[in-house]
């Protein structure tokens, strides 16, 4: 199972989007606080459709409560439109952390200086990053594909 990690999301519609995608690719959702919506918003709902209650989710009231729950530091991948490696040249392992940051900025310098594995979703020079949804989904498919071809 894969841990999607999303680090203080802005827009429920976006999250909810993943959390659906979480219940499809039975992979678990963790989000850090804080939101930019109530847990309870009716577009969360909405984009989760009636799935949400079927989501592995956990809350962490910030970045180092969730730290602690993580029993291998070097299976978390940070996602960075800033970093070289892109995921589609990374190994991934069933139960790695994908971690994504929000909507507005990303994850901050602080959050990507605590682990050493930044990945990047290639894209053209004419958009500055992709949708989170999109980018998760991205992401969540390579992994899965990696995990399902080995067997595992």
């Amino acid at each position: 199972m894969l841990n999607i990690v999303l680090v203080e999301p802005e827009i429920p519609n976006n999250t909810g989007n993943i959390g659906r995608l979480c219940v499809g690719t039975q992979s678990r959702l963790h989000l850090i606080h804080p939101f930019g919506f109530v847990i309870n918003d009716k577009n969360l709902k909405r984009s989760g459709l009636d799935y949400w209650v079927h989501l592995d989710v956990t809350e962490y009231q910030n970045v180092a409560e969730w730290m602690a729950q993580i029993p291998d530091h070097s299976r978390v991948f940070l996602m960075s439109s800033h970093a070289e490696k892109s995921y589609l040249e990374n190994e991934f392992q069933d139960g790695d952390w994908l971690v994504f940051g929000k909507e507005s900025k990303g994850l901050s310098n602080e959050v990507l200086a605590l682990f050493g594995n930044h990945l990047t979703i290639p894209m053209s020079p004419l958009i500055r990053s992709f949708n989170i949804a999109n980018s998760v989904a991205f992401v969540i498919g390579e992994a899965k594909r990696q995990i399902i071809g080995l067997g595992n």
